[in-house]
């Protein structure tokens, strides 16, 4: 699994953002930016080079459904795998998550062990 891959982490909580990156870096993925919402997060991912987003779903300006429509629709990052996150496990979500193009989803609280599984076969999914 490679390790050198630029993560994009966005959710309207910090310590959500830090907790995620925390896990991801003990997993092995040092490299990773974040974002408060879909707003900033877009701004980013159209500006810089990155290679996974993990978003949350529930944010303020711009939701993880309207990001992810975004991401799909752009022609420079819809190639971009969307882990999507929530603290709400409704099965409508997840069905709207999966046909709007998300590579995954995972539901809070979760673990590290959660997370690297998710990620190691979202990379595999690609090739990578």
């Amino acid at each position: 699994m490679t390790t050198d891959l630029r993560f994009l982490i966005v959710d309207d909580f910090s310590t959500m953002r830090r907790i995620v990156r925390n896990l991801l870096k003990e997993s092995g993925f040092t490299d990773a930016d974040e974002a408060e919402d879909g707003v900033v997060a877009l701004t980013k991912l159209r500006a810089g080079k990155f290679d996974f987003v993990v978003a949350d779903i529930n944010m303020p300006n711009m939701n993880g459904f309207q990001l992810l429509a975004e991401i799909k629709k752009d022609g420079k990052l819809k190639h971009l795998p969307v882990l999507m996150v929530t603290a709400e496990a409704r099965k409508e979500d997840i069905v709207a998550a999966a046909r709007a193009g998300a590579a995954g989803y995972i539901v809070k609280p979760f673990t590290k062990a959660t997370l690297e599984e998710k990620v190691s076969l979202i990379l595999k999914k690609m090739g990578l």
